[in-house]
């Protein structure tokens, strides 16, 4: 049977106005338009593609599962850890830092327990509050089970990449409504087949990183 409230949870945490600061973060796409490697509804196309298979899910996706399902803090932790740990450009660790300790902070202020218990670990550790263990334990506050938290998660970093070509002048509206279409059947086609059990996270988004990380006198975006 259809759920309302669950459907409208997904629209609330998944809506590009949600206040996390997701507008800061252009993961990659400032840095490629930049570099003339981004400039038309395909480019970004195969942009989007490259985050969401090679990187979201076979490493975001598989992490976010192993934080949800964390017995306690030290779980959660532990998935933070490795994030940093497995994450190779400094420019995206400091963002995803940065995007998840924001994430967290909108929780706290909501009033989420495990949000609130989450950032007194964060507050005291310079480099935990990366977004995907952050998003565990937001969506996990949020009354979301994991299946739904995936759909966030994904669809949250396919708005990011899209809102931003749009803010750069990439894509026009309309474009930016084709390319969300195009993501959306690319996601649920992941989400359709579960992380095996025991994966390994891996990604490779060499492009991607590189952009990111490139020295640049002026900068839009954090990422």
């Amino acid at each position: 049977m259809f759920d309302a409230e669950a459907a409208l949870a997904l629209l609330q945490y998944g809506d590009s106005a949600y206040p996390a600061g997701g507008f800061a973060f252009s993961w990659g796409v400032e840095g490629l338009a930049a570099d003339g490697l981004l400039a038309s509804r395909q480019d970004l196309d195969d942009i989007a593609w490259e985050h969401l298979t090679l990187r979201w899910n076979s490493m975001d996706r598989p992490l976010l599962g192993r934080a949800f399902r964390a017995a306690d803090v030290s779980g959660v932790t532990a998935v933070d850890r490795y994030a940093e740990t497995a994450t190779p450009s400094a420019a995206m660790r400091e963002g995803s830092r940065r995007a998840g300790r924001a994430l967290l902070g909108v929780s706290v202020r909501l009033g989420g327990p495990l949000s609130t218990l989450y950032r007194a670990s964060v507050s005291q550790a310079p480099l935990l509050g990366h977004l995907v263990a952050v998003q565990a334990v937001v969506y996990r506050d949020a009354g979301l089970d994991l299946a739904s938290a995936e759909l966030v998660s994904g669809w949250t970093l396919v708005n990011g990449l899209v809102s931003a070509a749009v803010r750069l002048g990439v894509i026009g509206h309309v474009e930016a409504q084709r390319s969300l279409g195009l993501c959306r059947a690319v996601l649920a086609d992941l989400l359709a087949e579960p992380v095996p059990a025991g994966a390994s996270p891996s990604s490779f988004t060499p492009l991607v990183d590189i952009a990111i990380s490139r020295s640049r006198p002026v900068r839009m975006f954090t990422t």
